[in-house]
């Protein structure tokens, strides 16, 4: 109606460009150490991967040694130029997360994410109390009221909302103002498709404390089909040195190829979390 783009409904952008970052996996055995530099050699300044498989309440020290040795790869083959991000999924229970808290921060993450579920805050008071690592969480809250106790904790430096889940545009722009008031930094949860991540960057462009954003472009759910696919205009969601710049077209800059959403939407698709479970059959992660 207006001809512009949403975040010139929100108020307007206080950026050119959004910092972005590359998924190098490791939460199974893998060389992340030549993924996080092949990801540094095209241009991105910081990677996320996964920490660990599955741990029990207390672990063998073996897995601990594990994770450490694949974010001491990724130090020695790119130095502290890289900013790494090591996703805990919330499968790590209070016990081991402070170990490996603790075993981690000589390698200086740029945070550890969801060390313990976000609705354990109790954990994350404690493990906020044993290392200077951010903690960043967020992805399993769905509301500002789900995050304002989060808020007011203060253990927790860097908030996670996903716009697909956590009441759109509007209410996350909202909870990540929020966390500003907090002096608490947002990297927006978006492990989806072109939709999400243009609704994510729109709301970034207005939000100060934004400071990184996730994306998964690239990535194949379907074996016929890139996510980047169902939009005709991809150049807008050109990297550049691991930066995007906003979109400035109307609306959110994306603009959907309607033929091939209904070819996919004929396919189907038959994605879901992997379940993983201990060697006594007990569920690993929730």
């Amino acid at each position: 109606y207006y001809n512009a783009p949403v975040h010139e409904l929100l108020g307007g952008a206080c950026r050119e460009s959004m910092k972005v970052y590359s998924w190098v996996g490791g939460d199974r055995p893998q060389d992340t150490a030549n993924a996080a530099k092949k990801a540094f050699e095209n241009g991105f300044e910081a990677i996320k991967m996964n920490a660990t498989e599955e741990l029990q309440y207390i672990d063998s020290y073996d897995k601990i040694e594990s994770v450490v040795q694949r974010v001491a790869g990724i130090r020695e083959a790119v130095g502290n130029q890289l900013g790494i991000g090591i996703d805990f999924h919330g499968r790590v229970h209070k016990p081991m997360a402070k170990v490996l808290a603790k075993e981690l921060e000589p390698y200086n993450p740029m945070f550890i994410e969801e060390p313990v579920l976000s609705e354990n805050i109790e954990a994350v008071r404690e493990i906020s109390q044993t290392t200077t690592i951010p903690i960043a969480l967020g992805e399993r809250l769905f509301s500002r009221w789900d995050f304002k106790p989060i808020l007011e904790s203060g253990f927790v430096d860097i908030i996670q909302p996903d716009l697909s889940h956590a009441g759109g545009i509007t209410e996350c722009k909202k909870i990540i103002s929020m966390g500003e008031a907090y002096d608490v930094g947002a990297a927006p949860h978006c492990p989806l498709g072109p939709i999400a991540l243009a609704s994510c960057l729109q709301v970034d462009a207005t939000c100060h404390n934004a400071f990184i954003q996730e994306q998964s472009l690239g990535i194949h759910y379907n074996k016929d089909s890139d996510i980047l696919d169902y939009i005709t205009n991809k150049e807008v969601f050109e990297f550049k040195d691991g930066y995007v710049d906003i979109p400035k077209k109307p609306g959110l800059s994306v603009e959907i190829d309607e033929a091939h959403v209904r070819k996919m939407a004929e396919v189907g698709h038959d994605w879901h979390n992997p379940i993983w479970r201990h060697k006594d059959g007990s569920i690993a992660e929730w």
